[in-house]
């Protein structure tokens, strides 16, 4: 059986025009603003509902499931293009969110993050209708104090894409700190409004800020845990958004760059909290070859790992006996 049901802490709906003219963006970053300027040109009409929840830790289930999801592998970056499914399905991308939701949207960041608040502009009103709010069981957090409480966000219009690749203007690319410093050229050729704007479906959930050594029990645990409650949550909230939908999550490597995660172990708890949660199809985007070779070996090792446990906690430990160590940041 998956995992048992997420406690929901709170369920919020905003109109998208309500929204954004009570709560508009606060962006301090010049480039940020000019890429709000091209996803947001004046008289832009925001449409639909965004629909916004947040969940309380599920406890592990005693046994794994034997149904196991489709793993799919993409080396590129996120596209937000559907995938292909075997019925009508309900995709999700998860956010590579900090403690604090969006907490640097407005800033001259643009790691994951803050690429995806960019690109999907009512975000940054969205947490400052919470931070208004100051509604207790709804705040702008994704823990509460060492519990995972991931925040998902349905019905979320994409409005413009960023370009962070290389080219001759952008030797070094736009991601991370590298954006505040790019040229307002660059930053402008890099964007482009979509029109009419997609909708996408998110999953913030916040990876343990960095450490050192091998990775305790307690963290691999709470990897899992953060994870499965997050990707059981996206399973309940299809449920209402479709009826009897495919659950396709995309994700990445989480928690792997600014926090220093090691890729192989993370990736690998992902492809475990999708069966454990019952997902459908994850789809990892692994960005480049390094990025697909460690999906590759998380692949193997989940896979031995299946085959040779039927107890979630024996196989937790043994994760932690092949003694993954912490890497480090990435600077972003």
């Amino acid at each position: 059986m998956p995992a048992s049901e997420p406690r929901l802490l709170a369920r919020k709906e905003f109109d998208a025009a309500s929204l954004v003219a009570a709560h508009p963006p606060r962006i301090t970053d010049a480039n940020k603003r000019l890429v709000h300027s091209i996803a947001c040109p004046p008289g832009a009409a925001h449409r639909g509902a965004v629909v916004v929840s947040r969940w309380h830790a599920v406890p592990l289930p005693a046994a794994l499931p034997a149904a196991a999801p489709e793993l799919r592998m993409r080396e590129d970056v996120y596209t937000y293009a559907p995938e292909p499914a075997a019925r009508p399905a309900v995709e999700w991308h998860v956010n590579f969110a900090d403690l604090f939701l969006f907490v640097a949207y407005g800033s001259g960041l643009f790691a994951q993050d803050e690429m995806q608040a960019a690109e999907h502009p009512a975000l940054g009103s969205v947490r400052e209708a919470l931070l208004a709010a100051q509604d207790p069981a709804l705040p702008p957090t994704t823990r509460d104090g060492a519990v995972p409480t991931p925040i998902l966000l349905r019905g979320v219009e994409r409005r413009c894409a960023v370009d962070t690749a290389h080219d001759a203007a952008m030797p070094y690319g736009l991601y991370g700190n590298r954006f505040a410093r790019a040229s307002p050229d660059v930053v402008r050729k890099a964007t482009t409004r979509i029109d009419p704007p997609t909708i996408t479906n998110l999953i913030a959930m916040e990876a343990p800020p960095g450490g050192n050594g091998r990775y305790t029990r307690a963290q691999i645990e709470e990897i899992t845990t953060t994870a499965t409650t997050a990707f059981s949550a996206a399973v309940l909230e299809s449920g209402l958004a479709a009826a009897a939908p495919a659950v396709v999550v995309h994700t990445g490597h989480w928690g792997t760059g600014a926090y220093g995660g090691n890729r192989v172990l993370m990736a690998a708890l992902q492809m475990l909290a999708a069966r454990l949660a019952g997902i459908d199809v994850l789809v990892f985007h692994t960005f480049d070859a390094d990025g697909s070779e460690a999906w590759t070996a998380a692949r193997t090792l989940v896979d031995s790992l299946i085959a040779t446990h039927s107890s979630t906690a024996s196989l937790l430990d043994t994760i932690e006996a092949r003694g993954f160590s912490w890497g480090v940041s990435d600077g972003n």
